[in-house]
């Protein structure tokens, strides 16, 4: 029998009455709570552990944990220091066991998680963690404190929010096996501008969000020169996992692949420049109340910012010329005055282009 199916060690006898009983159920469920505020690495002090009891409607002393963290120490691998007032923690060595509780830090991470991460989060690992969701929510429920918290923070998309596309259940779940188990794919993908759907055999590389549309990064297998492409996961029909193990190019890092501009969809005109426009250096004349928010959020490590007379900034850094930046830009409207190099100018501001 585990430490999870022994019952917990009680500071009050239990003689079998009905009030007897209630005590040992309150006792019991205080030292869930007492064994849920502990962590590994760092110590958490009686008087801490006590003001976390008072939030969530628990009103006992301190003598009352410390007894309470002594008895559990000879059942569950606890240890204290010697500070005033005392800490406790786990062992390193403790085993990982996990309880039917969990401290208010935990409760607001999983509520945070499945409020902004859901969409990234496999079918099948969603399921598992929904009842670790439900803990957080009835937690975060339960204690003024954190339901503070919650109530008080947010995630806001810097760009005009969208409803993300539906997408197969059965499609995304498949989709996510194969890029965590490193199988090949036949997919049914129909692209943007096509009537009838292709069917391909891809190399799961990685799952991306960009925006609220999700992204397989893939290969073609008939494709020798393992091209990198990505495919919206809601235009994908059908999807088999097929027993062969996906190949991954030579050197692909998916860090390296997003820094260089991949995701940001390279313009059909900027990316007929040298290096497809990647790493160019641009010079930009805004309104500087408009553009003054780009003194504290860079452009780039090297961004050098000059103000001038005429109430404009110039921002001079390194980027990659890609649609995503074309249509950052055209958002300044009136208050983007003139943009180097001369072809990015043509571009944004939807001139001829001449000698191109």
């Amino acid at each position: 029998m585990s430490n999870l199916e022994k019952p917990l060690p009680t500071t009050e006898a239990n003689q079998g009455t009905d009030t007897n009983n209630k005590t040992s159920a309150n006792t019991t469920a205080r030292q869930w709570q007492v064994l849920s505020q502990l962590q590994r690495t760092k110590w958490i002090g009686t008087v801490q552990i006590l003001e976390n009891l008072k939030l969530l409607g628990i009103n006992v002393n301190i003598r009352t944990i410390q007894r309470d963290l002594n008895s559990l120490a000879k059942r569950f691998p606890l240890e204290k220091n010697n500070a005033n007032p005392q800490g406790w923690r786990w062992k390193n060595n403790a085993p990982q066991e996990s309880f039917p509780n969990m401290n208010l830090s935990q409760a607001v991470a999983f509520g945070m998680v499945q409020a902004n991460l859901s969409q990234l989060l496999p079918p099948s690992i969603l399921q598992e963690l929904t009842p670790w969701f439900n803990l957080a929510r009835k937690q975060l429920t339960d204690n003024k404190a954190s339901q503070t918290w919650v109530d008080r923070v947010r995630i806001e998309p810097a760009t005009q929010p969208l409803i993300a596309p539906d997408i197969d259940s059965k499609v995304k779940d498949y989709i996510y096996q194969s890029v965590f188990t490193k199988k090949r794919i036949l997919a049914s993908y129909k692209g943007r501008d096509k009537t009838t759907a292709i069917e391909y055999q891809l190399n799961p590389l990685a799952i991306i969000q960009r925006g609220v549309i999700l992204y397989l990064l893939a290969t073609k297998v008939e494709d020798q020169e393992n091209v990198i492409r990505s495919f919206a996961l809601h235009r994908f029909y059908k999807v088999e996992i097929l027993k062969e193990n996906a190949t991954t190019p030579v050197g692909f890092d998916l860090n390296k692949h997003l820094q260089s501009g991949a995701m940001g969809f390279n313009d059909p005109i900027l990316s007929q420049l040298p290096g497809k426009g990647k790493n160019t250096k641009i010079s930009l004349r805004l309104n500087a109340q408009a553009a003054k928010h780009l003194t504290e959020s860079k452009l780039s490590q090297d961004q050098q910012v000059s103000y001038n007379e005429d109430e404009t900034m110039t921002i001079n850094a390194t980027v990659n010329l890609t649609s995503q930046l074309v249509w950052w830009l055209r958002g300044f409207g009136d208050d983007l005055k003139s943009i180097e190099p001369e072809i990015l100018s043509q571009v944004v501001f939807n001139q001829a282009i001449e000698n191109q």
